[in-house]
């Protein structure tokens, strides 16, 4: 018995620090979240976006080769690129350059002079073509650790099915076996009608699960990190009646306000 007891006791002392208790250890994370040169009104939108958790349901090391889908003004990026640049890699699925859409070269441009403006984070940063369904050559086949997408997808549905799945694809042969794709996107309730091309700007959640998994991607995990229960998804001009975009200007603006940015569905798929 009393032998029983010392092998128990130092049992315990063994595991007892990690016993019911997760450590957070990833304190490169935590800094580049808190890097006082990101632009102050994206940092003020971390109570809503949740990077710290988001980032970390989605399994990014510090050595992950990431590719970021669509990175619009650079939200993500002013994180994932400081963070990334000593042991990984940042690759930006951006703008088509050969584009003659005078909003998408602008797009371009704007975050190429982004880039260039904080060199101390973004000299490792590679940029790849992203123009759905034709163009989707930003990463070689195989080679990503993790493909990531914030608030995108609905922008993919201007063609339909056709566009959503053309992107899904290509997620699926960047990854490597085992890889993750990470999906953040405006939730539409399940008892809402969700129109071709999601003109709302909201979607189902099990719609973007079935695309994701017809393309070979297998559901993981879903977190409920960056829901908003107020969020009911039934306002004029769709989701970007809500902060930050306020597109009805002061119509309903306080109860806009007092909503918060949108419900959000977060998912994690994983290559098989």
């Amino acid at each position: 018995m009393r032998s029983m007891k010392k092998l128990l006791l130092t049992a315990l002392l063994v595991l007892g620090p990690c016993v019911g208790v997760q450590a957070d250890t990833d304190t490169a994370l935590r800094q580049a979240i808190a890097n006082p040169g990101r632009t102050p009104a994206y940092a003020a939108r971390d109570t809503w976006r949740h990077p710290y958790e988001t980032l970390t349901f989605f399994g990014l090391r510090p050595d992950s080769r990431v590719v970021e889908i669509s990175p619009g003004g650079g939200w993500y990026t002013e994180i994932l690129a400081p963070y990334l640049r000593d042991k990984g890699q940042l690759i930006l699925a951006a703008d088509d350059p050969d584009s003659t859409k005078p909003e998408t070269i602008k797009s371009l441009e704007r975050l190429k002079a982004k880039l260039a403006a904080s060199p101390d984070w973004s000299d490792q940063v590679r940029i790849g073509v992203f123009a759905p369904p034709a163009r989707l050559d930003y990463a070689e086949p195989g080679s990503a650790d993790l493909v990531l997408t914030f608030r995108n997808v609905h922008n993919w549905m201007d063609q339909g099915d056709a566009g959503v799945r053309a992107v899904f694809a290509s997620a699926y042969r960047s990854l490597k076996p085992g890889g993750v794709l990470g999906v953040v996107e405006h939730r539409l309730p399940a008892d809402k009608a969700q129109d071709a091309t999601s003109s709302t700007g909201y979607m189902h959640q099990a719609y973007v699960t079935r695309i994701a998994q017809e393309a070979g991607l297998r559901l993981e995990a879903s977190s409920e990190i960056n829901a908003n229960p107020q969020d009911k998804a039934d306002h004029a001009g769709g989701v970007w009646a809500l902060p930050p975009g306020y597109a009805n200007k002061e119509v309903d603006r306080e109860r806009y306000q007092a909503i918060g940015e949108s419900d959000r569905m977060t998912l994690k798929f994983v290559k098989p």
